[in-house]
């Protein structure tokens, strides 16, 4: 006759151990820290992209309104100034419409941009004349620019 042995069972574990747990919550910590470091790292470039969304739109407005004003040349390249050239019922020269241009452009430049600059330079030598449209602002870390040249005939 065989006989059956009956096995301890206290001497057996059952389930995770601590330092298995321990492990495990390491192993997620580290996937954790990853995941909240792409996090901050898109917020990051998400703002950067609007930034320059910004300033590019920025250089097409006033190459619009360069471009709807041909004849003020070197104009744009003084100081702006509030003439009340729009819905201010006046007719204003073509020198006062470039000065109230460049004001409001600098406003929306103040407005949508960290420490934003815009400057415009004019080269009449070149056939036709040229504009070079540069806008500038500062992120964390970093000094931007984009700048955009633009041919415009005078009619």
């Amino acid at each position: 006759m065989k006989r059956f042995q009956t096995q301890d069972l206290t001497n057996q574990s059952f389930g995770f151990t601590l330092v298995e747990v321990l492990v495990a919550l390491i192993i997620m910590s580290v996937g954790m820290l990853g995941i909240a470091g792409l996090y901050v790292h898109s917020m990051q470039a998400g703002r950067t992209s609007v930034l320059r969304h910004n300033a590019v739109t920025l250089a097409g407005d006033i190459a619009d309104r360069i471009r709807a004003n041909p004849r003020a040349g070197a104009a744009y390249t003084l100081a702006g100034a509030n003439n009340n050239c729009v819905g201010g019922g006046r007719n204003c020269t073509i020198t006062e419409m470039a000065a109230h241009d460049i004001f409001l452009w600098n406003q929306q430049a103040t407005e949508s941009l960290p420490n934003g600059l815009v400057n415009i330079g004019f080269n009449n030598s070149l056939v036709p004349p040229s504009y070079e449209i540069t806008v500038s602002w500062n992120e964390p870390g970093n000094a931007l620019s984009y700048s955009v040249t633009i041919p415009v005939l005078a009619i």
